[in-house]
């Protein structure tokens, strides 16, 4: 049975380098996906023996697109992969991952996706890498949907006709909803699966990565309007509606601000209050609150730059923190 690796990447540098060896020897066949970096990965990738595919840059740059052009490009080869995994060029595939996965697939027929544990490489670099370790960290067994890192049953990919290239954000939310919506399911084993170096130090690189998860929760609402639904809802209450009430309380009724203000406490204790039940401790739970707090104020922007995309007709270019 052929198992192969699709690795995505945009100058990476040496983490590319770094995944790329990772990945050498567990699976069967590497391909690597580049979305016009310029930072010699291409070069890189071929000098490590991966099949390497250069993305036209005709079209929009996207994560679902290359991982869909990845896969096409691993099933060009006999035998063609029952399985593939899927793997962000940030990342380091853990050892005995794919052999945990594999077997995961084999004795459930009905499985679509598997996916295991992934962490933070440099998890106390950053407030921001801290927090994103923290979102990795979710529970085994059956699950909705998943992030990109993920080993895919060949049939259940080619029934769903892989990601949608146009998303570039949340592809792998709206890829997972199509997925179960064919009757495949998803799960999450505990097992560890990659290391990720989000690289993240700054805060406009936070608010970036801000911007493009409210692009995604506008974009996948748009395609499947039953998801995303809460998070968009807590966007448009506290990173829009009150704002709005804000300004205008500031300029005619000054009063309303002492509400808002109260509110928007409420919604910062619950926060650290929930953060701190699901396993942080210390400061971490008051600290990460006031990150997810504030997050629904980029969130916003990246839904309205959304919307403002569509209504003007244009592509949905991808939006980097990096």
């Amino acid at each position: 049975m052929t198992i192969a690796a699709v690795i995505i990447g945009r100058n990476e540098g040496e983490r590319l380098l770094a995944c790329l060896a990772s990945v050498r020897g567990t699976v069967d066949r590497i391909v690597y996906v580049d979305s016009g970096s310029t930072d010699g990965s291409v070069a890189a990738a071929k000098n490590a023996g991966a099949i390497t595919l250069v993305l036209d840059p005709a079209r929009p740059f996207t994560a679902a697109r290359a991982r869909s052009e990845g896969f096409e490009t691993s099933q060009n080869e006999e035998p063609k992969p029952r399985y593939v995994q899927f793997i962000d060029g940030d990342c380091l595939l853990q050892p005995g991952w794919i052999d945990a996965a594999k077997q995961a697939l084999d004795q459930d027929e009905t499985l679509g996706i598997v996916t295991g544990w992934r962490s933070e490489i440099h998890r106390n670099a950053s407030i921001y890498n801290a927090l994103c370790d923290f979102e990795w960290h979710r529970p085994a067994g059956d699950i909705l949907t998943c992030g990109g890192d993920m080993m895919v049953r060949s049939k259940a990919f080619e029934e769903v006709s892989g990601f949608d290239p146009t998303v570039i954000a949340a592809e792998d939310d709206e890829f997972c909803v199509r997925i179960r919506n064919r009757g495949w399911s998803i799960k999450r084993i505990p097992v560890e699966m990659t290391r990720h170096d989000a690289a993240m130090t700054r805060f406009p690189q936070w608010w970036r990565r801000g911007v493009r998860s409210g692009h995604g929760f506008a974009q996948v609402g748009a395609i499947h309007p039953g998801y995303f639904v809460k998070e968009r809802q807590r966007v448009l209450v506290y990173g829009g509606i009150l704002p709005l009430f804000a300004v205008l309380g500031l300029l005619f009724q000054p009063w309303i601000l002492l509400p808002i203000g109260v509110l928007y406490v409420f919604s910062y204790f619950r926060t650290a209050y929930g953060l701190k039940q699901n396993g942080l401790r210390d400061l971490e739970p008051f600290s990460h609150a006031i990150l997810i707090t504030l997050s629904k104020f980029p969130n916003f922007q990246g839904i309205l730059i959304f919307y403002g995309r569509r209504l003007r007709g244009l592509k949905m270019n991808i939006i980097e923190y990096k």
